[in-house]
């Protein structure tokens, strides 16, 4: 795979969909949705690019506290 743009979006058949962060032509960092950073080898990386950016999965923490949210009852 070539160099990537900062902010273009791919998908990754272990990782899923990401964010490319930084890209020269030795190391390639992505910022996956569900799994994090991490680091390729630039001419190793097997992905494939998107042209739109999917939008994020919800952080597990954000929906818990909306659930457990709680209202407040006027009397």
């Amino acid at each position: 795979m070539k160099v990537l743009r900062e902010g273009q979006c791919l998908r990754h058949s272990k990782y899923g969909v990401g964010i490319a962060t930084e890209s020269t032509g030795t190391r390639t960092t992505i910022e996956f949705y569900e799994h994090g950073r991490r680091v390729f080898v630039t001419d190793m990386l097997d992905a494939e690019l998107l042209s739109e950016t999917p939008q994020p999965p919800p952080k597990s923490g954000a929906v818990r506290a909306l659930r457990t949210r709680k209202t407040k009852t006027v009397r």
